[in-house]
């Protein structure tokens, strides 16, 4: 979408904003514990941070939302005890949930954060909603002791039905635009930070009552989702870290001793 057009909507745009703002719904965040121990063996602690979506707002309890069941299919598909703690309030940029985990001094192995929407509403550009992810990803590693940094792509915007159009359309782009820019970051980042691959049709059975939220199937989905990913990142770090397995090889055989012969002399 052109810049022009764009700024040709704004007064329709601010508008429908404004509106949108006080008709939908306000949801709560979900009820119910904040963290928790599910599973057996190794320990293995998760981070769950961001916005309202990351505190289960669309549904009425934390395990019909995201981080409980992520924690549950996680330790499940590990076999590990996983310890999870949610930071998570709605209306949450990434660069105010940085400021959170670090108010909270959080320690974890893994993190999965789930931002960006509360970026495009605010109009943050998406190269500085980049910076900010990345600031968020090294203090997560440096300081929180975080092995690995999932993110959770923009949702599909462009088909939030609680939105009228123009302003969904446009929210829409600037969404895709955001997970174009996360994309192409993450690619460059190595295997500690990832992006993990989701696949969501936002139709009205998906979402909660206000069109806007995920309701608990498309938490369900999500949960899976984020739970697999981090599963396979896991495995591919401990293959790394034991390296190449050992090929037991038998000795090689001794060489054979030649045989001197001599020769007699005849007098």
């Amino acid at each position: 979408m052109s810049i022009a057009l764009k700024i040709a909507l704004t007064p329709v745009l601010v508008w429908q904003a404004v509106r949108t703002r006080r008709r939908m719904p306000r949801l709560p965040e979900a009820e119910g514990a904040r963290e928790g121990v599910v599973g057996r063996g190794k320990p293995l602690h998760l981070l769950v941070a961001g916005d309202s979506s990351a505190a289960g707002v669309g549904v009425a309890h934390q395990g019909q939302a995201l981080a409980a069941p992520m924690a549950e299919r996680l330790a499940q598909a590990t076999g590990r005890r996983v310890h999870w703690r949610l930071m998570a309030h709605t209306g949450l940029t990434t660069a105010q949930t940085q400021r959170l985990l670090r108010e909270a001094c959080v320690r974890a192995d893994v993190a999965v954060v789930v931002t960006g929407v509360n970026d495009v509403i605010d109009q943050v550009p998406s190269h500085h909603a980049v910076r900010q992810r990345a600031g968020l990803a090294a203090w997560l590693q440096h300081h929180a002791g975080v092995q690995h940094v999932a993110f959770l792509p923009l949702p599909p915007v462009h088909a939030f039905h609680g939105l009228p159009q123009p302003l969904r359309w446009v929210a829409g782009s600037d969404a895709r635009r955001h997970n174009r820019a996360l994309q192409q970051w993450v690619r460059s980042q190595g295997e500690a930070v990832s992006l993990v691959e989701l696949e969501l049709p936002m139709n009205r059975g998906l979402m909660a009552s206000d069109g806007f939220h995920p309701g608990e199937p498309a938490y369900r989905v999500i949960a899976k989702a984020a739970a697999a990913h981090l599963a396979a990142k896991l495995a591919a770090q401990q293959d790394a870290a034991d390296g190449p397995a050992d090929v037991e090889s038998s000795p090689a055989p001794l060489p054979r001793r030649r045989r001197r012969t001599t020769a007699s002399a005849r007098g």
